[in-house]
Parts: C-alpha cells; sequence; structure tokens
C-alpha cells in the first residue's frame, strides 16, 4: 500500500511538469528496497510510458505541442535508448548511474519556474541530434524516459517555455520509454512483475498531475519536498555501492 501510494504522488508531481515519473518510482523502489536492478528499470519504464502518455494528450491538446521543436530529439534518441535498453551493465554501474539521475532529477524539481514572457528560440540540429541521442542511451541504460535531463536544458537554455518544454519532455519520454522496453524485450531482460495496482495508481496520478500542470503551475515546495526524497535516494545508492 505505501508503494502504491506513493507511486501515486510521483506521478501526480511528475506529470504536472510533463515527465513519466521514472526517477521518482525508481527512488521509491530503492528507498523500500528488494527489486533488482532489471525489474527497477523495467517497472520504471512501463509506469513511465503509461503517466508521460497522459501528460502527452493533455498538454498537446491544449495546444503546447510542437512537432518542429521534437522530431530532431527523438529522431537521434529512439535507437540511442533502444541501444541503452539492450546493453547489460553490472549492478554498481547501475546503482552509480542511477544516482546520478536521482541527483539531476532533484535539482530539476527545485529550481523556481521561468516566467512566460522570456524569448526563447529551439536549437539547431547540430545541437539538437546529438543531444537526443546522448540523452536516448542513458535513458535506455537506467530506465528512464530523459525528460528529467531534456527539460532542464531546454528551461536553462531557452529553448522553450515552460508549458512548450512540458508538452515537448512528454512526448520525448515516452518514444524513448518505448525504444527502451524493445531493447529489453530483444536482449531476454524484459522482466515484469505484478503490476496492476501500481499501474492504476500511476494512471490516476497522472491524470490528476496533469491537468493540473496544463492550467496551473505546481506548487514549488512540492516539487522540493520530492527533490529531498530523491537526494535521500541517490546517497542511500551512492553508500550501498561504497
Amino acid at each position: 500500500m505505501l508503494l502504491i501510494f506513493l507511486v501515486f504522488l510521483v506521478a501526480m508531481l511528475y506529470a504536472s511538469v510533463g515527465h513519466g515519473g521514472a526517477s521518482g518510482y525508481l527512488a521509491v523502489m530503492s528507498l523500500i528496497g528488494g527489486y533488482s536492478p532489471a525489474l527497477m528499470s523495467t517497472s520504471a519504464l512501463i509506469l513511465n510510458l503509461l503517466v508521460a502518455g497522459t501528460a502527452w494528450l493533455t498538454f498537446w491538446r491544449m495546444g503546447h505541442g510542437s512537432w518542429s521543436e521534437l522530431w530532431p530529439f527523438v529522431v537521434s534518441s529512439i535507437p540511442a535508448a533502444f541501444i541503452g535498453g539492450w546493453l547489460a551493465v553490472s549492478v554498481q554501474t547501475y546503482r552509480l548511474l542511477l544516482a546520478g539521475c536521482l541527483l539531476v532529477a532533484a535539482m530539476r524539481l527545485s529550481l523556481p519556474s521561468l516566467r512566460e514572457e522570456i524569448h526563447c528560440q529551439a536549437p539547431p540540429l547540430s545541437v539538437a541530434l546529438p543531444v537526443g541521442g546522448v540523452l536516448g542511451v542513458v535513458s535506455g541504460i537506467v530506465g528512464v524516459g530523459g525528460g528529467i535531463f531534456l527539460s532542464p536544458l531546454m528551461v536553462l537554455l531557452r529553448w522553450a517555455d515552460m508549458k512548450r518544454t512540458a508538452a515537448i519532455s512528454a512526448a520525448f519520454i515516452v518514444v524513448n520509454s518505448l525504444a527502451g522496453l524493445a531493447g529489453r524485450l530483444i536482449a531476454g531482460r524484459l522482466l515484469i512483475d505484478s503490476m496492476a495496482l501500481i499501474l492504476i495508481a500511476a494512471l490516476m496520478g497522472g491524470v490528476v498531475g496533469s491537468r493540473l500542470g496544463a492550467k496551473h503551475f505546481s506548487g514549488l515546495w512540492l516539487r522540493r519536498l520530492l527533490a529531498v526524497v530523491l537526494v535521500v535516494a541517490a546517497g542511500k545508492l551512492v553508500f550501498s555501492h561504497a
């Protein structure tokens, strides 16, 4: 029941900013313990796909999406995420990579929202393509969709405003999660445990969070609270590795 509640909470918070929540689910499973890296990454990608898909539909239906800004990242990230999902890494390497991802997620969630009137400009193809490729490989290996890395880049480098960033990140997460799952399937490492209640909790959280995020700004203190959880989980992983 604790896991189900935390999954709902993570899905709601992440969907409000256009994310699937994979780093949050991984943090929760890491803190609770008893999950193998293969099961953790597969479960996170499936939940990611469900929640980010909900956020994608919600933000794009409200006119915040942009195919012209999305496709350069996606073209290079899909094959890279497939390769990342196919690759097998050691438990130690996985823990360190996951710890790094959780810290990046924590920093992203603690950032204050930027003002909408800031002028933004999409990056050139020479930048967007390699960025998508690098994020795709990391996403496939760790079991995240990559939006947690793409969105801070888009916000800090002013490639898009907050609403468009959320919409593009959600779509980016969906395609990378699918590619990562496909890579795990080909490699024979697609582990799926009993997830019915967890999927329902994630779907409900995604619906609530995406609707709130598309119409209202999320509370900064809630995101910072979740950032604290991610930092604790990252510290636990590093300590276990040491």
